[in-house]
């Protein structure tokens, strides 16, 4: 069986990051979506509320898991079977940072091989942090993130921090 590791931080999940799965799903007999859960990034969500977000849009795939993890993510590949890395690569400059990390996870684990995919059009130039500052200031973000995670983040920017 074909399986790969989607790893992020997904704070938070946008509709580029729910694309990438779903076609990712084309391309492995099963994927396996890995929260990061670092808080020295300081994320806007919990590790918690971030897999629960992805969940909720990944149901009806059926051949997708949602975990969190602590560590290297080339750690947790290899000590759950999984060979393979899932990134999305939109720009030049995330392609130079993934085959920095590409590289480096190679020499950790050569067990453990990257796949880049190219975003679809319409999420190409998304970043979760991106989107963040949008809502911050009062933009409309409806076209990037699934309506409850809109709510979600206009709730949790409204609260002090």
């Amino acid at each position: 069986m074909r399986r790969a590791l989607y790893p992020g931080t997904f704070d938070p999940p946008t509709l580029g990051h729910l694309d990438l799965i779903r076609r990712g799903t084309k391309l492995f007999d099963h994927l396996t979506v890995g929260v990061a859960d670092n808080p020295a990034k300081r994320p806007l969500f919990t590790a918690r509320e971030r897999v629960n977000m992805i969940r909720r849009h990944v149901l009806d795939l059926g051949r997708v898991d949602v975990v969190s993890f602590r560590g290297l993510v080339v750690d947790y590949a290899a000590d759950h079977g999984i060979g393979t890395l899932l990134r999305g690569v939109r720009t030049t400059s995330d392609f130079e940072f993934e085959y920095q990390m590409a590289l480096t996870n190679r020499a950790l684990r050569p067990s453990v091989e990257s796949v880049f995919v190219m975003p679809s059009a319409e999420y190409a130039y998304l970043s979760s942090s991106l989107i963040k500052e949008v809502v911050a200031n009062g933009g409309d973000a409806s076209r990037w993130l699934a309506e409850d995670v809109l709510k979600a983040v206009k709730a949790r920017l409204a609260r002090p921090r």
